[in-house]
């Protein structure tokens, strides 16, 4: 593995750059204020297993796909921001019902939350490149583990830190909703705000430059 002081500013810069507010974060507490804090920790499991995807990739280096082919950069970009702004709207249209659902009605909610999650994160190539760029400066060539293996270690880290900092965000957002539980013009606000989140993240990633 890389040497013990490469590996303290490793876990001290993935920190810092987990717990600054980013597009991971207002997604899942998009889906808390939206569907409730269940959805909430089933999106964030979603990225989080969308994630490795990305780590598998960067250490294969699959993801120096997207720099030989800008055009494939380009087209999964576009496919997963018109993705998120569908979702958006899918909040918009849905009814917000009697109460915060338990059991089944829950469940499904969850396990929707779960698939789409996979998807949005699975289509995200800004979350492959930074695999790409951010993992090979902690590297060690010199280390007694292959380089392919130090790669899987160092994401599979950087995903679990990341994912932390989701968690924290749902549960905040979870405190928002336990406020407003009693009032269905309330969680009917929240589910649009969650909508409104979604739409803008969609939007910011289709026009955002490369």
């Amino acid at each position: 593995m890389p040497s013990t002081e490469l590996l303290i500013a490793f876990f001290v810069t993935t920190v810092i750059f987990a717990y600054i507010p980013g597009p991971a974060m207002l997604y899942a507490a998009a889906q808390t204020l939206a569907r409730g804090r269940l959805s909430g920790l089933m999106a964030t499991f979603g990225i989080h297993v969308g994630g490795y995807v990305h780590v598998i990739a960067a250490a294969a280096g699959l993801s120096m796909l997207f720099h030989a082919v800008p055009t494939l950069y380009v087209a999964v970009k576009i496919i997963g921001a018109i993705y998120l702004i569908w979702l958006g709207i899918s909040l918009f249209r849905a009814r917000a019902g009697g109460e915060p659902v338990a059991g089944a009605t829950t469940a499904k909610s969850a396990r929707r939350a779960f698939l789409e999650s996979v998807a949005v994160e699975v289509l995200n190539p800004k979350t492959a490149l930074f695999f790409l760029a951010f993992l090979p400066q902690f590297v060690d060539a010199s280390a007694a583990f292959p380089v392919w293996l130090q790669l899987l270690l160092l994401g599979t880290i950087v995903n679990l830190i990341f994912s932390s900092a989701d968690v924290v965000c749902v549960f905040m957002a979870g405190a928002i909703i336990n406020r407003l539980r009693s009032s269905n013009g309330a969680r009917r606000m929240m589910q649009r705000a969650g909508g409104t989140i979604l739409v803008g993240l969609g939007l910011h990633l289709a026009f955002q430059k490369s």
